[in-house]
């Protein structure tokens, strides 16, 4: 593996968020969702304590003033569940849909117990199967994302539904993306960004990474939202599903909630002297 970090002044942050003033930046992190977790360590929510079948709503979770979608069915065994969880589980060496709700590093950021989990379905691109939607319209700053174990070792080794990325030659030009939309209070996009979750298209066959390690990707270029909606797409396709395990987990969401109108110049000023954080740790071929 090899690490990457880009330096960040601590000065300008801390003089953005003196000028917010109260209604400054919160950090969601999922900690206060984990104590509602029957077991503790290694136990996660994805709707079936939940389920109503009259309250199609019912399973939606809310934490620091969003709100989570999550649609679980009960089909029998547990099954089935989509959009978002949240998890303590810590196996990182075990494959397969029994260990969907891990995160590769193990823990949440900086070692937390609680992050979160969003499963697309397995469907291409398809919009509002996985969103966050926020109380108050609000410059989402970042989020610190990273594979699941299983979506990070079936890239890496290939399984019974997903190739391993790069094949049998090494240099098939797989990817495996997530792009964030935001959309305002009247509906309306205000902006996309992708973030590569694994990147085999390099020339170079040994700058092919599976990112394994938390990243922290910028998402302010949306503006100001009041959703945000979440969709994969993988070079392992067949029919309209994505082979790849369609998951990926976040943690630490940094919420800055629209300023008054006094407070626009301050934050404007402010933001100029931030600069991009990022620390990155790739799972390189060797």
């Amino acid at each position: 593996m090899c690490s990457r970090r880009i330096q960040v002044s601590v000065f300008p942050i801390v003089l953005l968020l003196g000028l917010c003033g109260p209604a400054g930046a919160a950090t969601l992190d999922f900690e206060d969702l984990g104590q509602n977790l029957p077991i503790g360590p290694n136990d996660f929510y994805d709707g079936r304590s939940a389920y109503d079948p009259n309250d199609e709503d019912a399973t939606d979770f809310s934490s620091q003033g969003a709100t989570f979608n999550n649609d679980f069915d009960d089909f029998g065994g547990g099954c089935c569940w989509q959009g978002w969880s949240y998890s303590q589980t810590d196996d990182t060496g075990t494959s397969g849909p029994g260990n969907q709700y891990s995160a590769i590093p193990g823990a949440g950021v900086g070692g937390s117990a609680t992050y979160g989990v969003g499963f697309a379905g397995g469907v291409v691109g398809t919009t509002g199967l996985v969103t966050i939607t926020l109380d108050q319209a609000s410059t989402v700053s970042g989020a610190w994302i990273t594979n699941t174990t299983w979506g990070a070792l079936a890239m890496l080794q290939g399984d019974d539904f997903a190739k391993q990325f790069g094949g049998a030659s090494g240099t098939d030009p797989d990817f495996f993306a997530l792009t964030i939309s935001g959309y305002d209070t009247s509906g309306s996009l205000t902006g996309a960004i992708e973030f590569l979750l694994a990147d085999y298209r390099f020339e170079d066959d040994s700058e092919d990474y599976v990112v394994v390690d938390w990243t922290f990707v910028d998402l302010s270029g949306l503006g100001v939202v009041e959703t945000l909606d979440f969709t994969l797409e993988s070079s392992d396709t067949d029919f309209g599903f994505i082979n790849t395990p369609s998951y990926f987990a976040l943690d630490d969401l940094v919420i800055v909630p629209e300023p008054a109108s006094g407070s626009l110049l301050l934050l404007g000023l402010g933001a100029l002297g931030l600069r991009g954080h990022s620390t990155a740790t790739r799972r390189r071929r060797r």
